[in-house]
């Protein structure tokens, strides 16, 4: 279900990055401690991750605070697609991460280390992380309901791989203590590969943005049953569609009966403008009224005929 613009909007969403920047600074603190005690080569992947979300969430910050300013003399159409140039940034980010633990784990691979003391310690700021990353994670998802910014959507999902990046780890530092010090690289390297596929979905979403693509055919199937379902409907073609940050851009052709008054035109077109626009949280939307003749051939089937 598609929800109304928040009242508050702008707000929740620069909390968001606010949020995202003070969790990540926490954990990197307590993650360095876990790394230096364990000298585990899966803790240092979850510092390099946290390292570089506050990295990413710094960006996200400086897009959001940009996405949001008002329309200018020379950005007719806004600045949302700077939450897209963010996420295109934090996919960089991210996936320059991976190759480095990539690195690291391949090392490890080659000169295995065993893990003597720490375990406590190293499991106990994971358990602390996940902890963390739950309470950032629900604001976002709330956050993302209320607005549909692709920047917090973008941050929400690395914030996830979290999770399993943290829970991986926990297992990888017991296996490690008790004498399978292989496995610490073989999660370090499997953690890695998610995180980069994690960057990958990333950037799609932000290029697709960035190229206006189409929004998805479910939504095109709700403005299609809007506009049809008005009663002074003949149909309609030429539909486009793009997104640009939390800004969702409708154009189509409406056919009406070219007997109808220019004023009479106008307020059928005002109103399916509003229902449409009704169907996202924020929307602008614009209808060129084409005039058409009804033609009804022998098979009493209705046609018709553009002007």
């Amino acid at each position: 279900m598609m929800l109304p613009q928040h009242p508050n909007a702008d707000e929740l969403m620069r909390w968001a990055t606010y949020a995202s920047v003070t969790t990540a600074i926490i954990l990197i603190f307590v993650k360095i401690i876990a790394w230096f005690i364990t000298d585990s080569v899966s803790v240092l992947a979850t510092l390099l991750d946290s390292s570089l979300d506050v990295l990413a969430s710094a960006l996200n910050l400086i897009a959001v605070r940009h996405a949001l300013e008002p329309a200018d003399n020379e950005h007719r159409f806004g600045h949302g697609k700077a939450e897209a140039l963010s996420g295109v940034g934090q996919s960089m980010f991210i996936a320059g991460s991976a190759g480095f633990l990539l690195l690291q784990a391949t090392g490890r691979i080659i000169n295995p280390q065993e893990m003597t003391s720490g375990l406590e310690v190293g499991v106990g700021v994971m358990v602390f992380s996940i902890i963390a990353t739950l309470v950032l994670l629900s604001f976002q998802k709330y956050v993302v309901q209320q607005t549909g910014s692709i920047a917090i959507k973008a941050d929400a999902l690395h914030y996830k791989t979290d999770l399993l990046v943290n829970g991986s780890v926990i297992v990888a530092l017991f296996l490690t203590f008790y004498g399978w010090s292989y496995f610490d690289a073989i999660f370090g390297i499997g953690i890695a590969i998610f995180i980069l596929y994690s960057a990958w979905k990333i950037l799609g979403e932000s290029i697709d943005l960035l190229m206006d693509h189409e929004i998805s055919d479910d939504e095109c199937k709700k403005i299609a049953n809007t506009v049809l379902a008005h009663p002074e409907t003949i149909g309609y073609h030429d539909l486009r569609t793009r997104r640009s940050g939390t800004r969702v851009f409708v154009q189509l052709h409406l056919e009406l009966d070219a007997t109808l008054t220019l004023a009479a035109a106008h307020i059928i077109t005002d109103k399916i403008e509003k229902d449409i626009a009704a169907l996202f949280i924020d929307a602008d939307v614009m209808i060129h009224e084409d005039p058409v003749i009804p033609i009804v051939v022998k098979n009493d089937s209705p046609l018709k005929e553009e002007i």
